[in-house]
């Protein structure tokens, strides 16, 4: 077992601990927790949402874990997919991409959820949480070229970060974590159909249930239940089945604890695909600098990495019928910034989506794979846009990364700003106060189980 390298993460993640942790990796576990819980709550307002709570809750079970905005306490297995889907719907938590994309907030309730049903305090929860950002960011660096470029989705490296943090938690010896990864990452490979032509619900919720599937793997692995620890790296795991990805699993181990992958985790700015911010900011700039009446504007052309061109401007995107396909259509999301001055989660209702001023943009916008863009890419998320009035005139702007990337991040304003307008319609602002004081001060918080009780509705 110890030659694998599903030994050596475990060995990490079972010695880390609190005081290791700098002040900025403590900070920004808070800000990425209340932007999450954020998206949670403007999340359970989602039509998918609604029905996997009426799933669940139709389903019973032990009330032992807080559903975020509701009355009614569920299993922490089916709690844990249910919260997870609730900060992934609206596609507004936040991106890490490397080689792969990944939103480690996903994996956030694969802490809380143990960390409620067993009264661990706030500091445990700050542990797992950097590991569960430590896991599933070094995972989307490992395979050259990343594994959604081979048509995986990178709910298929979920599985392998996901019990990991809930083992933390549980708090598994290194050879029970080891089986834990083993249990999970055996049956979870998941295709990247979910994020390919006409989307479904099934994109938010994908990495959700590899979240729920790693809470399981370490519920079994600690009654003794086992799992194959070559699971990474041995004969037919991961590295031999892919063959069309070559894995450096020395990215997976090298450094571990000198710095947290965590402080390099962007957020969202906009409820979209990653690839879709930096073209949305360069044409809102474009437009708010040069004061370009919408009216005016005759075309848009956008030059940006392959997968975004393939990704997010097929023909589906230029008549997107879903909010998961809006989301996913640089041509839409650009409409709507042309047409309203920037994307909010309103801007992905069956109205919006079926404006006809919006659809009249739609076959304006021409997207493009730059082969110079494509050189700059994962180190740069850089787009050139450009937009041509029916005047004639032509106004260009190359961006290099958008507002909420790591490198240029959301200040507090801007942060609680978003935060607000995703909560207080569903909390009001006492709630919401109470909230924001609470994920401020979790490291302060001796019982997980306090914390959880605020979100009840």
């Amino acid at each position: 077992m110890k030659e694998y390298v599903s030994y050596k993460m475990a060995e990490f993640t079972k010695k880390l601990r609190y005081e290791d942790l700098t002040a900025e990796t403590i900070h920004n576990v808070k800000r990425f927790l209340l932007d999450s819980i954020g998206c949670a709550y403007g999340g359970s307002q989602t039509h998918d949402v609604k029905i996997m709570l009426d799933f669940y809750n139709d389903m019973g079970g032990k009330a032992e874990s807080t559903v975020f905005n509701s009355a009614v306490k569920l299993p922490m297995l089916n709690q844990s997919l249910l919260n997870s889907l609730m900060i992934r719907a609206l596609d507004y938590n936040d991106i890490y991409w490397e080689e792969d994309p990944s939103h480690p907030s996903d994996l956030i309730p694969a802490a809380l959820s143990p960390a409620e049903v067993l009264h661990k305090s706030g500091k445990d929860l700050i542990v797992a949480i950097v590991l569960a950002y430590e896991w599933e960011q070094r995972l989307c660096e490992f395979a050259h070229p990343g594994v959604r470029e081979t048509k995986w989705h990178h709910a298929t490296l979920t599985q392998f970060a996901s019990p990991l943090v809930t083992g933390k938690i549980l708090d598994l010896s290194v050879e029970q974590l080891v089986h834990a990864m083993g249990i999970s990452a055996s049956h979870n490979h998941t295709l990247g159909v979910v994020t390919a032509g006409n989307l479904t619900m099934m994109k938010n919720t994908v990495d959700p249930m590899a979240t729920q599937s790693g809470v399981q793997a370490a519920l079994l692995a600690q009654r003794g239940y086992e799992g194959p620890a070559h699971v990474l790296d041995g004969k037919e795991g991961l590295a031999d089945v892919f063959v069309n990805n070559k894995f450096e699993f020395g990215i997976l181990t090298d450094g571990l604890g000198e710095s947290f992958r965590i402080n390099r985790c962007s957020m969202k700015a906009f409820p979209t695909e990653a690839l879709t911010h930096t073209p949305m900011s360069a044409v809102i700039k474009l437009m708010q600098d040069n004061h370009i009446d919408k009216k005016d504007i005759q075309q848009v052309n956008i030059g940006t990495v392959a997968r975004a061109a393939d990704i997010l401007s097929d023909p589906s995107k230029y008549d997107p019928k879903t909010r998961e396909t809006a989301d996913h259509s640089l041509p839409y999301c650009l409409a709507a910034c042309i047409v309203d001055g920037t994307a909010t989660p309103a801007s992905f209702s069956e109205a919006k989506i079926f404006d006809p001023e919006i659809r009249s943009f739609l076959p304006k916008i021409k997207v493009y794979g730059d082969p110079e863009i494509e050189k700059t890419f994962p180190a740069l998320k850089r787009c050139h846009a450009e937009i041509e009035t029916k005047q004639g005139r032509k106004f260009e702007l190359t961006l290099d990364y958008p507002l909420g990337d790591y490198r240029q991040p959301m200040d507090e304003t801007t942060l609680h700003k978003k935060f607000d307008s995703l909560v207080v319609p569903v909390t009001g602002q006492a709630k919401r106060d109470r909230i924001v004081e609470a994920i401020m001060n979790i490291d302060k918080e001796t019982d997980v189980a306090n914390f959880m009780s605020l979100f009840q509705k």
